[in-house]
Formats: structure tokens, C-alpha cells, sequence
């Protein structure tokens, strides 16, 4: 009698452990569909965005997405520094932001703010939904150049998904879709560009976020992100003066910062996912941002979705998954 007293309590606790743990697994891996989500939604947003006067009319290939990122990275920024002071932590981004992990955000967030999302919006302005597919196979490049510079081997799962991913990238590519963009390729080529930047800020942040509370650095890097577009690369693209005019204009304003609040909630959402079922998972959940990004532009852009778009992005998916992690890990319960 008295061992039954003592085991009952043992399993029961037990129980609700393995209860929690599932609970945990499980909200975890919503929040990695929602990071996903958000940013698709972000994505078809401000390409909505820059349909609004005064984007409209702007010559050149490279003013209307510069200025919308500039701003929706701004944006995105003090929607995180809000959210920061309203934790208790606003003091926190100055005195991370002097130390050098703080510093490492701070140069990753060049690679992945101004360089990728700038070329990432250039690319959807450019060729369509089809540059979003384009732009996944960041962690195909993420372990190209943590192999070079971190000295991280690739592994057949990597270099297989690897194989996928490239497949993927070459059927989206090799066909112009009918009555498309005249652009297109140029278009492809700049989402390329933003997989490759992406892929960088990857292997600079790893270090910088591994020692600073997720959301300073996520605050950091939108932040620093922010200040390079208006500082440099406004002035270089002759693009101050539509920033200015976009500034004085509601719609399109009202229309970026939605779209800055889904930046926000996306990039939140997915160190939440990490936290709570690893970087793997939690990469592999937002990576699906690919076709969630295709079906909103269907939906509110009225992109017309070709097969090769279609089977292209689902193959990109399946490769960045694959790279990004082993499939079974899906199936593992937490101990």
C-alpha cells in the first residue's frame, strides 16, 4: 500500500510533464506557422503598397521598393521597441547595441536589411510571386557560407536539399510566365540576391544573437536596418524625395505600416518558435512563408500562378526544409 501511495503521485507528475512538454511543442510550432504567415502577409502587403500613389510613375527599377523597405523596416522597428519598453526591457537595445555581439546583429542586419529585403522587394516589383520562392533558398546559401567562413561541414541531407532547392530555382527561373513581367529575369536575379544576403546575415548574426536577448536583437537589426536605407541608400538611389512625398501620403503610409506590424509579429513569432522547438523546426515552420507568399498574391494581387511557379515553389520548400533540417525531427516528442 504505502509504494502505490508513493508511485501514484510520481506517475501523475510524470503525466502532466509529458502533458506540458507536448503543449509546448505544439504552441511552438503554431507560432512558426504564424511567423510563416506573417511574413507572406507582409510580403503581399507592400507590394500592395507600392500600387499607391506616389509610387506609381516612379522611373526606375530601384526607388519604390528602396523607399517601402526603408520605411517598413523603420516601422517594424518601433512597433519592437514599443513592444520592448512595454516588457521592461527598453533599456536594453542602447547597452546591447555598444557590446560586440550587439554589433554583429548590427552588421548582419546591413547583409539582411538593405541588401536582401531591399533586392527581396526589387525581385517582387520586378518578376512577381515568382521571386518569393526565389528568395528561400537563403538556407541553401546559409550553409554554403557557414561551411566557408564557420568551417561547418554539409552533410548529404544538406547537400541533397541542396540539389532540391537549385531544381526548384531552375524551373521558376528557365520560363517567363505568359503576358509577365518584362522584366522577369532581372527580377529572378535580385531575388537570388536577397537568398544570398539572407544567407549572410544567417551566419553573422548566429554569434550576436546567441548572447542577446532575441527580441533586443530583433529590435537591433530592424533598427540598423532602418537608419542604412535613409542614410545611404535613399541619398544613392535619388529616392529622399519620393520617401518624403510617401511620408506625407495616408494611404500608402496606413498600407506600409500593417505591413511593418506582420514584419514585427514575424520576426517575434519565429525566435519564439526556436525557443520552444529549435532553430531547425522553427526555421523550417517560417521558411513556408515561400507558399503562403504565392497564394496571397493569387488572392489580393491577382498574380496569375503558372504551373512551373506552383511546382517550383513547393520543390524550393520541400529542399529548404530538407536543408534546414532532418524531417524526422517533426515526428520527435521532447523528452
Amino acid at each position: 500500500m504505502m509504494k502505490e501511495a508513493v508511485a501514484s503521485p510520481v506517475a501523475t507528475a510524470a503525466m502532466l510533464k509529458q502533458k506540458m512538454n507536448s503543449r509546448f511543442r505544439r504552441n511552438g510550432i503554431v507560432y512558426g506557422l504564424i511567423s510563416g504567415i506573417t511574413f507572406g502577409l507582409y510580403s503581399t502587403i507592400v507590394a500592395m503598397a507600392m500600387m499607391k500613389d506616389p509610387f506609381l510613375g516612379v522611373l526606375g527599377v530601384f526607388a519604390a521598393p528602396l523607399v517601402a523597405s526603408a520605411i517598413n523596416d523603420t516601422m517594424a522597428a518601433i512597433w519592437l521597441v514599443i513592444w520592448n519598453v512595454m516588457k521592461g526591457k527598453g533599456k536594453e537595445i542602447g547597452r546591447s547595441l555598444v557590446t560586440i555581439p550587439g554589433l554583429m546583429v548590427a552588421l548582419a542586419a546591413v547583409f539582411g536589411g538593405p541588401i536582401a529585403n531591399g533586392a527581396y522587394l526589387v525581385g517582387i516589383a520586378l518578376a512577381g510571386a515568382a521571386a518569393i520562392p526565389i528568395s528561400a533558398l537563403c538556407p541553401m546559401f546559409g550553409a554554403i557560407f557557414a561551411r566557408m567562413f564557420l568551417k561547418q561541414k554539409i552533410d548529404k541531407r544538406v547537400a541533397v536539399g541542396m540539389l532540391i532547392c537549385v531544381v526548384g530555382a531552375a524551373l521558376i527561373s528557365y520560363v517567363n510566365p505568359e503576358g509577365g513581367a518584362e522584366n522577369f529575369t532581372l527580377g529572378i536575379i535580385f531575388a537570388l540576391v536577397a537568398a544570398i544576403g539572407w544567407g549572410l546575415e544567417g551566419v553573422f548574426s548566429a554569434f550576436g544573437m546567441s548572447m542577446i536577448d532575441s527580441n533586443i536583437a530583433i529590435t537591433i537589426r530592424e533598427g540598423v536596418s532602418g537608419i542604412v536605407y535613409i542614410a545611404v541608400l535613399l541619398p544613392l538611389f535619388a529616392a529622399t524625395d519620393l520617401f518624403a512625398s510617401v511620408l506625407g501620403s495616408v494611404s500608402p503610409m496606413l498600407i506600409i505600416a500593417a505591413a511593418a506590424l506582420f514584419t514585427a509579429i514575424s520576426f517575434l513569432t519565429w525566435y519564439m518558435a526556436n525557443s520552444m522547438v529549435g532553430v531547425a523546426v522553427g526555421m523550417s515552420l517560417n521558411i513556408t512563408y515561400v507558399l503562403w507568399g504565392v497564394v496571397f498574391a493569387a488572392i489580393f494581387l491577382g498574380e496569375s500562378l503558372t504551373p512551373t511557379v506552383i511546382t517550383g515553389a513547393i520543390i524550393i520548400t520541400l529542399g529548404a526544409l530538407l536543408v534546414s533540417m532532418n524531417p524526422m525531427d517533426l515526428f520527435k516528442k521532447e523528452a
